[in-house]
């Protein structure tokens, strides 16, 4: 069993930056590739960035990508997600997720492949 708790959301303007925070405790860390996934009111939750077991690959979608960045401290049991450049459309409940794999450089895309969710942080990006 992993217990995942988010934090760091709020309400910043765009262009602004939030770090958001995910700590997991129950299990070994270092078992799980760690992933952020967000949804939005009406719409399906999507894949944001995933990080690999041994934190050396991480993946982003598009509409993320050179602005998020993920990262993992094995010292704090803890995933990262640092968001810079936000825009309104970024605006979601954030989730963090846990996947077990036996490949260490492995990052899972998948949603269904998570074993583990945290309960939602959410992010409000104003104009």
């Amino acid at each position: 069993q992993v217990q995942l708790v988010e934090s760091g959301g709020g309400l910043v303007q765009a262009a602004g930056s939030l770090r958001l925070s995910c700590a997991a405790s129950g299990s070994t860390f270092s078992s799980y590739a760690m992933g952020w996934f967000r949804q939005a009111p009406g719409n399906e939750r999507e894949f944001v960035s995933g990080i690999s077991r041994s934190g050396s690959s991480t993946y982003y979608a598009d509409s993320v990508k050179g602005r998020f960045t993920i990262s993992r401290d094995s010292t704090r049991n803890t995933v990262y997600l640092q968001m810079n450049s936000l825009k309104p459309e970024d605006s979601a409940v954030y989730y963090c997720a846990a996947a077990f794999t036996r490949r260490s450089a492995y990052v899972e895309l998948v949603e269904r492949e998570y074993d583990y969710w945290g309960q939602g942080t959410q992010v409000t990006v104003s104009s």
